[in-house]
């Protein structure tokens, strides 16, 4: 099951971001501990890649403020990981977005996306970017629901084509680049917490 690829299709609690108490989630940074059931989660959530677990405890560890792990009965239920770009650090690059099966069509992926950009360190983040691949309509249906949420005012372009970058061993990737509109989001996020991945 694991894999040595690590391809760009591109944990302390914050009790911010618990915005409904009935809510069947609690949301939380991931940490070391955490890496080996990422790389099981990932590796159950096809199209996505499944990068090699290495990876996955360096998200948990180096890139954890940016990630975001979500627990049912202290069941890992969902990941998103992400970083912020060195040169644009006001730009967020999603790397990939994970639900368990039993745990998909509840809004969960889009209540952790939310939960993302609530917190208080990313406050300054004006941009969301992220690639998908042409079959991966779980995750264009959640980031077109983003973009909703900020006036469409996303463009997506071709980031790594099949051919010229992948020599025909991987589907091109296209990069999805969504400003977000900061002065209202976290109200409008807060009020689009109905939507479902």
């Amino acid at each position: 099951m694991r894999q040595s690829i690590v391809a760009a299709t591109p944990w302390v609690s914050h009790a911010e971001i618990q915005d409904e108490e009935d809510e069947p989630w609690t949301f939380r940074s991931p940490c070391l501990d955490d890496g080996d059931e990422i790389h099981q989660l990932i590796a159950a959530c096809p199209p996505l890649d499944v990068n090699s677990s290495y990876c996955n405890f360096l998200q948990s560890s180096h890139f954890n403020s940016t990630c975001i792990l979500a627990e049912n009965d202290q069941s890992v239920a969902g990941f998103i990981s992400g970083y912020r770009k060195p040169e644009s650090p006001n730009e967020l690059f999603i790397w990939q977005v994970a639900v368990a099966p039993r745990f998909r069509g509840q809004g969960l992926a889009f209540r952790m996306l939310q939960a993302l950009l609530k917190r208080q360190s990313l406050r300054q983040v004006s941009v969301v970017e992220t690639t998908i691949t042409e079959d991966n309509q779980s995750s264009w249906g959640l980031f077109k629901k983003l973009d909703k949420s900020h006036g469409f005012q996303g463009n997506i372009s071709t980031f790594l084509d099949e051919d010229r970058h992948f020599k025909g061993k991987h589907d091109t990737e296209f990069l999805y680049r969504i400003p977000l509109n900061i002065s209202s989001d976290k109200t409008h996020l807060k009020n689009n917490e109905d939507i479902k991945d």
